[in-house]
């Protein structure tokens, strides 16, 4: 069975490092906070109950009275106090504090006169105190106290919870009982100040936990920033120097962060060393094939010369003759093309700067469209070139050398004609830049068979070819759309193919004129 994924891990792991940390931290603050205050609340909730308790222990000790036999005087009653025996003195007389209950239980367990001690018209500055009775529903939820000696809580309609306990003395059974009323004042002001206490301190603390945690991942950051830069290099092509490396100071072993600063200066070390042995490998075939391509040009010029000589000799020759010079001179002279192709891509390659003036692409265009019109005479050429009002509205002109960019024209049109069947439409379209100095495109299109899926990542690349899908009327070297991205890469543009069975489209997109074109100095990205 198939699990279903767990949205709440997911979201907890999201964010960041600092964000998950500082939330971490008040979240801990925060449970700490509240056992703290759940301890306190409960330890002072039993003080105040047990002082409240040893209140009304008070009370009804003063409410079961002296002995029957005691006098007042020495050795008896206080001076002042009550002679009469009556519990109920104790609650209404004076001694207790206001709204105290008590009742008196009868021998069968009835409650008889159950009062409760009040200020009469408000406090007087005498103190004095009166009673006031109790309506049947307080007497009944009276009644219900266990007479076992123990203080309860009750709860008395319109006048809330108290705590109560059942005495017997020398004045006969009672109940008497204190308000809880300030005792849960006292609980909830406790819960109050702990509540604004701790919301308080959990500020606080995540911003005094923000402030320093940014600080300690400050290095952190640095590193990231390192690996981040180094992310952006073109390492996967050309010449690339590596010197990025984390600082001393965020490299110490001693720390989590030095560890990891440590451990990405050795990687981008041996990164460094295996881009440095790369780069020596391309420059030594680059020289390779540029030394080769010079020594191959003198003799395959030779194996032409002499098969045309002999072609055009006095001897007569056979047919099978004259065919198999026929064949040299044909592959002679591919050969002298593509040693042409190799040693382009080799100069290119080493980053030689071309020669840069102010190119108009429309007669590029032209010209190359005539020359493939009369290379592939069974082609449909057509021409889309901008309107007079497009051409007020922008250019077509950009900085490069016009020879290459013809080479870049010819190579397009060459592939359109090479691997596509006769009867192939190739439309050539100049889209000049929205303003003067914006980058004009060229576009190529046919409605040939179109370049199979897998082989478009890699159409640029050298020796890529798509012979299997696209007919080929003619060889080819495999370079030509190399060169196509070499010279448009060097002259700080871009290429790129579109295709699907029925429609094919190169774009080439060229800086304008009065563009800077640094690009045109540095060497371009091989395959």
């Amino acid at each position: 069975m198939k699990r279903r994924p767990r949205p709440a891990r997911r979201r907890l792991g999201r964010g960041s490092l600092r964000t998950r940390l500082v939330v971490s931290a008040v979240a801990l603050i925060a449970v700490v906070a509240a056992v703290i205050g759940a301890v306190t609340t409960i330890a002072f909730r039993s003080y105040l109950y047990d002082q409240l308790d040893a209140q009304v222990l008070a009370v009804a000790t003063r409410a079961s009275g002296p002995p029957p036999h005691a006098v007042q005087g020495a050795g008896g009653l206080p001076p002042g106090a009550p002679a009469v025996r009556d519990p109920l003195l104790a609650v209404t007389g004076g001694g207790a504090p206001v709204g105290t209950v008590g009742a008196e239980v009868s021998a069968d367990g009835s409650l008889g006169r159950a009062v409760r001690s009040t200020e009469h018209g408000g406090a007087n500055r005498f103190g004095q105190v009166t009673e006031a009775t109790l309506n049947a529903a307080q007497t009944s939820a009276l009644a219900t106290v266990a007479r076992d000696g123990s203080p309860h809580t009750v709860a008395l309609p319109g006048l809330g919870d108290y705590r109560v306990r059942h005495t017997d003395g020398a004045n006969g059974d009672f109940l008497v009982g204190l308000p809880l009323a300030e005792l849960h004042d006292s609980l909830d002001t406790l819960v109050l100040v702990e509540v604004c206490v701790t919301a308080a301190g959990l500020v606080a603390a995540g911003l005094t936990g923000n402030a320093l945690i940014g600080v300690a991942l400050r290095p952190l950051r640095r590193v990231a920033g390192t690996a981040r830069r180094v992310s952006e290099l073109p390492l996967h092509s050309g010449e690339v120097s590596l010197l990025e490396r984390v600082p001393d100071a965020q490299a110490d072993p001693g720390t989590e962060v030095g560890q990891v600063g440590a451990a990405l200066n050795r990687m981008l070390g041996h990164v460094g060393s295996a881009l440095a042995a790369r780069q020596e490998s391309e420059t030594r075939v680059r020289r390779f094939v540029a030394d080769a391509g010079h020594e191959l040009r003198t003799p395959l010029a030779s194996i032409r010369g002499y098969a045309e000589l002999t072609r055009r000799g006095r001897e007569e020759t056979g047919p099978d003759t004259r065919h198999a010079l026929r064949r040299i001179d044909s592959e002679a002279t591919r050969m002298a093309g593509l040693v042409d192709d190799l040693l382009l891509l080799a100069r290119l390659d080493q980053g030689r700067p071309l020669e840069s003036t102010d190119v108009d692409l429309v007669p590029l265009v032209v010209d190359a469209v005539g020359d493939a019109r009369a290379a592939g005479p069974g082609h449909r050429w057509a021409l889309e070139l901008p309107s007079p009002d497009e051409g007020a509205a922008g250019s077509t002109t950009v900085p490069g050398d016009a020879s290459r960019l013809h080479q870049v024209l010819v190579n397009l049109f060459a592939n359109a004609r090479t691997h596509t069947p006769r009867g192939t439409t190739v439309v050539a379209r100049v889209s000049p830049g929205a303003a003067p100095g914006a980058p004009v495109r060229v576009e190529i299109e046919d409605d040939g068979p179109g370049i199979p899926a897998e082989l478009l990542p890699r159409v640029f690349e050298r020796f890529a070819r798509g012979d299997a899908s696209r007919s080929r009327a003619a060889g080819s070297t495999g370079l030509g759309l190399a060169i196509v991205r070499a010279v448009v890469t060097t002259h700080g543009g871009t290429v790129g193919v579109a295709s699907r069975p029925g429609r094919t489209v190169f774009t080439l997109t060229l800086p304008g004129a009065g563009t800077e074109t640094t690009a045109a100095r540095a060497p371009f990205p091989r395959s």
